[in-house]
């Protein structure tokens, strides 16, 4: 007899995430990467700004809870 046990995931808030978006439309993906060049900047910077921006927003409205940083 097989026993599966689930072990609980876990946080270690110093060790940054992954990641991976799929089924982005190319164009959208292109016009994204455009941006970031625009900004010398990287994809990766430009989403960061516009995640956080968007959760400050959402926090700030007290449709989420303030975060832990």
């Amino acid at each position: 007899m097989l026993v599966f046990r689930c072990m609980p995931a876990k946080y270690h808030p110093e060790k940054p995430g992954n990641l991976n978006l799929r089924g982005i439309p190319r164009d959208t993906l292109y016009r994204l990467k455009m941006a970031a060049a625009a900004e010398h900047r990287t994809v990766k910077d430009l989403l960061f700004e516009l995640i956080e921006g968007k959760i400050q927003e959402l926090e700030r409205k007290g449709i989420l809870p303030k975060g832990r940083g």
